[in-house]
Parts: structure tokens; C-alpha cells; sequence
């Protein structure tokens, strides 16, 4: 298994570096004292300079001024987003206008695949159902009427809505497929509630109610849903992997600075342990994080469906960020939790990516039922 980055990959994450090297992860209000969101919007200046470095069109074919790049580049910058704590919607954008372009028709790729790959347009995602638990397509019903769709139900936590400009809405027909609805932020039809994160950033409880939609706005394409789920579920891994990376790199450089009975605490033994054990955590989540990039980008053929790739990956970022920051929270004692400190801001960004993971017991259960549809011989 050869896990070596291409050329055109090292250059997307070098410049990721550059963009997000004078990012602070404390310039907003600390989550832990503001009731509310932390802002009204996202990062705008942040968002400008990764259009102008073209980290926002990785994705995109040349036509549509993209670098033509796959889900492992998109994982690399997401990565170095996460380590920073950059609040943009590099993913939900990227996914959002990938699946456009692989599965959307013609108008709806020429109205918004350019745009957003310059950042004029912001596209988001909604894949969390009507409470977080349940599959996201079920939350929302879909019909055809008199050539138009029209589409009922509520999606409940979705990234950015307050700022974007379209919202991807996955939902259920009555035969039992499902569709991809392109929403625009206040379409007739649609209300917008507000909701927040653990992070502190401004999430949406998005309600439709006979929402018509033209025939254009919406992707009937089979796999187009399942492919997109699956791509934001393998970013939300690579920004789980940068955030652990960035909390492990912080617990070792204090712990190698505090000292008890005249020793660094990072000399001891039950310290040294358990952050090794969460150094294995990271790097299991690096692999199998990685395979499912590769399985995504490639299309290549394998024992199970992508989506156990995906499963596994699901599994350990959603337990190992979990484990990471507990760890150092526990290392850091009550300088962990001091909001003069960036940790605690970590943890709650760790909480929100758990949350948004998923138990890893579902996903057990899952690739189970993978397995059993697809033997291993």
C-alpha cells in the first residue's frame, strides 16, 4: 500500500500551510463565555485568500478554472484547516460543488461550479436528518408536480446556512430513491432557524414546506447522494486528524515545560503512556483515513464498498479525536481549561466533529452489514 502524496498533492497542502500559518484559533470569542455564536459569519478575509491561492477549486475541472485534483488533496488542505481552527466552509463547498460536477446538469454546473470555485458563490450541505441520528435523505420527502419538484421535512444542524448561498438537501421520493435538491438561501418555501454548535459557530435548522424547485435544481443522478455523504464524512476525518495533531503537538510541548519534583512532567511514566497511546490513535486515524481518500478519488474496486472504507475511518476519528483531547485536557489539568489557553477551544471543535461523525458503534454496526452483504473470501 503506497500512501505517497503526488506532486500537484504536496503543492495543495504547501499552500495550505502558507494561508493558514497566520490564522489564530483564538480570534473570535471563546465558546466557553459567549452564550450565542462566537460570530455572525465566517472568516470572509480567510475565505478570500484561499480563492485567491485556489485551494477553493481543488475539485473543479479546468473548465471551470479548477486544478482538477481529488479527495485526498481536499483532505490534505482540510487537514491544515483544522490545526488552525479556520472557520470556513472549505468542506461542505467543495463537497457540495464536486458532486455538482460529477453528477448535476449542465445549467446548474455553468450557474455554479465557477463561482464558487472563485468563492462568489458559498455552497453547503445538509446531512444531518431531523435530529442527528437519523440517514439525512429520510428527513425530507420529494415529489414531481407538473414538472417541478416539490419537497417537505426539516434538516437540523446544517453547516454555514446562514451564509450560504445554496444549501444541498438530500431527499426521499416515493419510490424509494433519492435526490439532491440546489435550495437557495431564502427560496419561497424554506425557514431558516437559527441553531449553534459546540464550536460556537452558527448552525441552521433548515424547514421546507411545499418548497417547489425547477427540474434543473435538483440531481436524480443515481450514487449522487451516497457519493457526496461519503466524501463529507472522509474530509470530517481529515479535519478530525489535523485538530488531534495540533492538540498532541500542544500537550507535548507543555508537558515537556511543566515540572514536579524538579523533572519535566513528560519524563514520567503514566504521562509518556498515554500519550503514545493517543500518538496510535492519530496515526490509525491517518491510515484508514487515507484509504478512504484513495477509495473515494480512485474508484478502485475493492472487498467492500467505499463505504466501509469510509466506516472505518468514521470509527477512528470519531473515537481517537474523542480520546485525544480528553488526554490532554488530563495532561494540561486546570490550564486545559483556562480561556486565556487555545485547548478548550480544541476540545469544543472536537465535540462538534464527534457529533457530527456519529457513535462509532453505529458505524460498527454498519460495516458489519457490509460485511455480511459482501463475504470476504
Amino acid at each position: 500500500m503506497d500512501f505517497t502524496f503526488s506532486e500537484e498533492q504536496q503543492a495543495a497542502a504547501e499552500a495550505a500551510r502558507g494561508v493558514f500559518a497566520g490564522v489564530a484559533p483564538d480570534a473570535v470569542p471563546s465558546p466557553a463565555l459567549t452564550p450565542g455564536a462566537v460570530a455572525e459569519t465566517y472568516d470572509r478575509a480567510l475565505w478570500a485568500t484561499l480563492a485567491d491561492a485556489d485551494l477553493l477549486s481543488l475539485l473543479l475541472d479546468t473548465r471551470y478554472g479548477g486544478a482538477g485534483l481529488n479527495a485526498v488533496a481536499l483532505c490534505l488542505v482540510l487537514r491544515e484547516s483544522a490545526r488552525v481552527l479556520a472557520r470556513v466552509p472549505l468542506l461542505e463547498s467543495s463537497a457540495a460543488a464536486a458532486a455538482v460536477q460529477a453528477y448535476g446538469g449542465e445549467e446548474a454546473k455553468a450557474d455554479l461550479l465557477a463561482r464558487a470555485g472563485r468563492g462568489e458563490t458559498v455552497l453547503t450541505v445538509a446531512a444531518h436528518g431531523r435530529t442527528g441520528h437519523d440517514p439525512a435523505e429520510q428527513a425530507v420527502t420529494a415529489r414531481q408536480d407538473d414538472g417541478a419538484w416539490v419537497l417537505d421535512g426539516v434538516q437540523t444542524a446544517v453547516p454555514w446556512a446562514h451564509d450560504a448561498d445554496v444549501i444541498l438537501v438530500p431527499a426521499h421520493t416515493g419510490t424509494g430513491r433519492t435526490v439532491l435538491a440546489l435550495v437557495p438561501r431564502g427560496h419561497d418555501g424554506t425557514v431558516l432557524a437559527g441553531q449553534f454548535s459546540t464550536s460556537g459557530e452558527r448552525l441552521g435548522e433548515l424547514r421546507l414546506e411545499s418548497a417547489r424547485l425547477a427540474a434543473r435544481d435538483v440531481i436524480d443522478a443515481d450514487g449522487a447522494w451516497e457519493w457526496l455523504r461519503d466524501l463529507l464524512a472522509t474530509g470530517t476525518c481529515a479535519l478530525a486528524l489535523g485538530l488531534g495533531e495540533r492538540v498532541l503537538r500542544m500537550t507535548g510541548d507543555y508537558t515537556g515545560k511543566r515540572e514536579q519534583f524538579g523533572f519535566p512532567i513528560a519524563t514520567f511514566q503514566a504521562v509518556a503512556v498515554q500519550a503514545a497511546d493517543r500518538y496510535i490513535d492519530l496515526r490509525a486515524m491517518e491510515a484508514t483515513l487515507w484509504q478512504a481518500a484513495w477509495r473515494i478519488a480512485s474508484g478502485a474496486p475493492g472487498p467492500l464498498p467505499a463505504a466501509g472504507d469510509v466506516a472505518v475511518a468514521k470509527i477512528w476519528a470519531s473515537e481517537g479525536v474523542r480520546r485525544v483531547v480528553q488526554t490532554a485536557q488530563h495532561l494540561h489539568g486546570g490550564f486545559g481549561a483556562d480561556v486565556d489557553y487555545p485547548l478548550h477551544r480544541y476540545h469544543a471543535w472536537a465535540k462538534h466533529l464527534e457529533l457530527s461523525l456519529g457513535p462509532a458503534s453505529a458505524h460498527e454496526e454498519a460495516l458489519g452489514d457490509l460485511l455480511a452483504a459482501h463475504p470476504l473470501s
